[in-house]
């Protein structure tokens, strides 16, 4: 049980951290696939990015480096640095009774290209900690060009090792960490790209990942936030309902399969496409569409707009509110793992301040970039507890609300080519 008020900042750190990391991913990520073939090393680049995301009473921001090295026409270096700090009054941390809390959280990770005619091996580390979460991640990757590179086919495999502990707060200060287990990761990657036509490019993608999870105390699973409570109906509480912890399975296995295209219209400008479909052994389904059009003017600016819409289907083991303790025997209320929607709308603008300031160095560009996304969750079954403490007596258990809110990412970043 969670009813302990020096649990209550544990509850609320944890709470958002799968969000985080996911968020977090989400920034730094190249976010269509063909933007580069195995047949050509990434080009040489340093680039400069301040992140900021708010909503749903989270405001996480933060800095990131990424460093690009050719060396020799053959190998490709990269190194990155990344960090979030956190400050959450989310509805998880409300409705634990905890105050509004700070956190950060680092990532390193290295990578190397080797281009050996028109194959690209590629290898990478990366490294991330935070207060209660570490996690060390390797990847391996092979890229092949034929049919006089017109197809790619590219595979992959990585292998992640998680360390999960579980803080320990009196009167709001950290006095202790008790590490509840390890995660071992395994990703599996295979994709498909073919150029069609001068114009359209196509390409197909496969993805499994492998979570196996190994318990230090049979009574806290690992896989979910080690913090989080579920509630139960009883008659007994002044809201309807008590708490217990969440407890997942110590398996997980998912896959997901994406089908992209990206088209080049006449006046230079190129509509990119994609659909995603994901299903897991938890019984969770999704799926993602996304438009993205990018529209270059006169070589000073690029004006990219983006619609994406994210559904997905509740896990067979979560209940907003279950009629009794132990009901299941696996049990979540991580809104995550509910049955939602996300509607998110972006437009950014990528000035090359090179030919702005008219600088006549041919070989280098600098390049300063803005985006900004609006995204819009609503939930089908995750209810928001707020109100039994902004309106106490007004709702009964299961009755509340359902939650939704909005929240906004900005992106603002320095690329120099060299």
């Amino acid at each position: 049980m969670l009813a302990e008020q020096k649990e209550a900042v544990a509850v609320a750190v944890a709470a958002t951290k799968p969000f985080l990391r996911i968020i977090g991913a989400t920034l730094i990520s190249v976010a269509f696939a063909f933007s580069s073939h195995a047949g050509v090393l990434p080009e040489e680049r340093a680039d400069l990015l301040a992140h900021s995301y708010q909503g749903g009473g989270m405001d996480i921001s933060g800095p990131s480096l990424l460093v690009r090295k050719n060396f020799l026409e053959k190998v490709s270096v990269s190194a990155n640095y990344y960090i979030d700090n956190v400050s959450s009054a989310s509805i998880d941390v409300l409705t634990s009774g905890a105050s509004e809390y700070e956190e950060e959280r680092k990532e390193y990770s290295f990578s190397a290209d080797y281009l050996y005619n028109k194959t690209t091996f590629s290898t990478g580390y990366t490294s991330s900690e935070e207060s209660d979460y570490s996690a060390e991640t390797i990847f391996f990757g092979v890229s092949q060009d034929f049919f006089g590179d017109l197809s790619t086919i590219s595979l992959g495999y990585a292998q992640g090792d998680d360390l999960v502990s579980r803080n320990e707060y009196t009167d709001g200060a950290l006095v202790g960490n008790t590490i509840i287990g390890t995660v071992k990761r395994q990703n599996y990657r295979l994709s498909f790209s073919q150029v069609i036509t001068t114009n359209l490019i196509m390409g197909l993608g496969f993805e499994t990942v492998t979570d196996q999870a190994n318990r230090e105390d049979e009574d806290i699973s690992v896989l979910n936030n080690p913090y989080r409570s579920v509630r139960f109906r009883s008659a007994q509480s002044g809201t309807g309902y008590a708490t217990q912890r969440e407890f997942y399975p110590d398996t997980r296995t998912s896959d997901a399969v994406a089908l992209r295209a990206m088209y080049y219209l006449p006046w230079r400008a190129s509509i990119r496409a994609e659909y995603r479909f994901f299903t897991d052994t938890w019984g969770i389904e999704a799926s993602n569409y996304e438009l993205k059009m990018i529209h270059p003017i006169e070589d000073l600016v690029t004006i990219e707009g983006k619609y994406r819409y994210y559904e997905q289907t509740a896990s067979t083991f979560y209940r907003d509110l279950f009629d009794e303790p132990n009901e299941l025997n696996f049990r979540a209320r991580d809104k995550e793992m509910s049955t939602f929607n996300n509607t998110t709308f972006g437009l950014g603008a990528t000035l090359n301040l090179g030919k702005l300031l008219k600088w006549n160095a041919a070989e280098h560009e600098l390049m300063l970039n803005f985006f900004v996304d609006h995204m819009m969750f609503s939930y089908d079954d995750f209810r928001d507890l707020t109100v039994h403490t902004s309106n106490p007596g007004a709702f009964n258990a299961g009755e509340e609300p359902l939650y939704e809110f909005d929240a906004q990412v900005y992106r603002l970043f320095l690329t120099y080519k060299y």
